[in-house]
């Protein structure tokens, strides 16, 4: 059964991912574990993964990851990287898994599904998850708008944010980069993403050697003059020496914010879900 928190994120259980039948959990050693071809997702040894280690150490793993069998041998893991690397630093030789026949597409999509909530993704990940799991699906024969709504649904985000996730996954890994370090805003990244590799590589260039950060409004001409065919690196760096309008700064107080968002959500979360449910509001025509 799925649920709801804050009426936002949609959250399935472990027995809906994997089908909720009864199949066995098998112990199989680590080394015949192998990783997610294209896994998008970040194994950190972080401070997560040393709590999780010593979660490992005092109780076992309490949730079996899923794998399916590869032709060459051993088990390709679908969800449960981070489990894995956990036990190797535990000192474990074995991980309790569930052996799973799926298809290359019943595969990606159960990968994206078991990590996409995460709190700690970067606009990369995300990017190349959610463009996964949209090829999968599109293989299976789902529609692209319907696609997008299914997508979002499963991860608590709309279709539209979605959409643009995806199309972030045509940026260069260069720029995309630049997402994640917040050198280029996720508005702006959406607009260049439909730049050639080579007009990619160009703006590459001129954030590499200015720091220049790129509004969503200069990306929108950034991007019509590539629909023309007129984009020129010279045309790049007069596009982006243009004088920025003085930013606007809006401020709320705690107490006003306090019945519309739980008090677990950080002031960066807040913002983030201001700005998508105005932009819905904005793509509804301001209805």
């Amino acid at each position: 059964m799925s649920r709801s928190i804050s009426g936002k994120i949609k959250i399935n259980s472990f027995a809906d991912i994997v089908g909720g039948d009864d199949t066995a959990v098998t112990e199989v050693p680590l080394a015949d574990l192998h990783e997610f071809k294209n896994h998008p997702f970040r194994v950190l040894d972080d401070e997560k993964m040393d709590e999780t280690v010593e979660s490992i150490k005092k109780y076992g793993v309490l949730m079996p990851g899923i794998v399916r069998p590869l032709t060459a041998g051993g088990y390709e893991i679908i969800a449960g990287h981070r489990r894995k690397r956990a036990c190797e630093l535990a000192g474990l030789e074995t991980m309790p898994v569930l052996i799973k026949n799926y298809s290359d597409e019943e595969a990606t999509v159960t990968m994206v599904d078991t990590n996409i909530q995460r709190e700690d993704i970067l606009p990369s990940e995300k990017a190349h998850a959610y463009r996964m799991k949209f090829d999968a699906m599109k293989h299976q024969g789902s529609g692209g708008g319907s696609t997008f709504e299914s997508i979002g649904e499963a991860a608590g985000e709309s279709g539209k944010t979605v959409q643009r996730y995806i199309l972030l996954s045509r940026l260069t890994d260069v720029l995309l980069g630049f997402v994640d370090e917040k050198k280029l805003p996720i508005r702006s990244g959406v607009e260049i993403s439909y730049l050639t590799e080579k007009e990619q590589g160009l703006l590459e260039d001129i954030i590499n050697n200015t720091g220049v950060i790129i509004s969503p409004a200069q990306a929108e001409k950034i991007r019509g003059y590539s629909q023309n065919k007129e984009l020129t690196k010279a045309l790049l760096i007069e596009l982006l020496s243009d004088e920025k309008p003085k930013p606007r700064k809006v401020t709320f107080k705690g107490d006003r914010l306090s019945k519309y968002f739980p008090d677990d959500m950080s002031a960066e979360e807040i913002e983030e879900e201001i700005i998508r449910i105005l932009d819905e509001w904005k793509d509804k025509g301001g209805q």
